[in-house]
């Protein structure tokens, strides 16, 4: 399921962060126009994602297979505003960044293809990957928390790559790619409603 996920360009205020900074009047970016980015989307139950099948499945067919879970928020995470300002540090991975919400709020931007920048807001149940090569940061927003979900393909890979990076094999793949079409594929829930799953440029197999 890919609903309720809100995106939209942004200001170039240096205001704090962590507010909107929606433009006047709002410049809103679809779903569509993300997918073009190579960033991807679903929405699930996070009230059970400790034995959500779904998650489960989109994990078994993506190949997530490590996890953990971080929660950000000044009493919780040491070095919490050290920590919060190398998330906003524009920069890159070289694997896929993916990100389960599973409570509060956060903002990941991204840059699209003539280098504006892109804010998705990000709430309970979103499940959001970013392509590797992509430049992007995180912030929280005005309620300075979340709980996430990380997810990676085999081993944890922290390392981070700050701009400018556009040396690296992988931005240069990022960048021949970014405009590829991306692969659709539909199932069916339990309950016989919908969800989209998809993948940019490799094989999924859909229950």
């Amino acid at each position: 399921m890919t609903m309720g996920l809100e995106a939209w360009y942004i200001d170039s205020s240096d205001e704090d962060h962590r507010m909107p900074h929606k433009l006047s009047p709002n410049q809103p970016v679809s779903l569509e126009e993300l997918q073009k980015l190579g960033v991807f989307h679903w929405k699930l139950n996070a009230d059970i994602y400790e034995t959500d099948p779904e998650l489960e499945q989109i994990r078994k067919d993506q190949g997530y297979s490590y996890m953990d879970i971080i929660t950000i928020r000044k009493d919780t995470l040491p070095n919490y505003e050290e920590k919060l300002k190398m998330f906003f540090e524009e920069h890159l991975h070289l694997d896929d960044e993916i990100r389960y919400i599973l409570d509060g709020h956060a903002y990941f931007d991204v840059r699209d293809k003539e280098d504006r920048w892109i804010r998705i807001a990000t709430t309970k149940g979103d499940l959001i990957t970013l392509p590797a090569g992509i430049y992007h940061r995180f912030t929280l927003d005005t309620n300075n928390y979340t709980k996430a979900m990380r997810l990676f393909v085999g081993g944890p890979v922290w390392k981070a790559y700050n701009r400018p990076a556009d040396d690296f094999d992988i931005r240069k793949k990022y960048l021949a790619t970014a405009s590829s079409s991306a692969c659709f594929f539909w199932g069916l829930r339990d309950d016989s409603s919908s969800y989209m799953v998809v993948r940019l440029n490799r094989t999924l197999s859909c229950r």
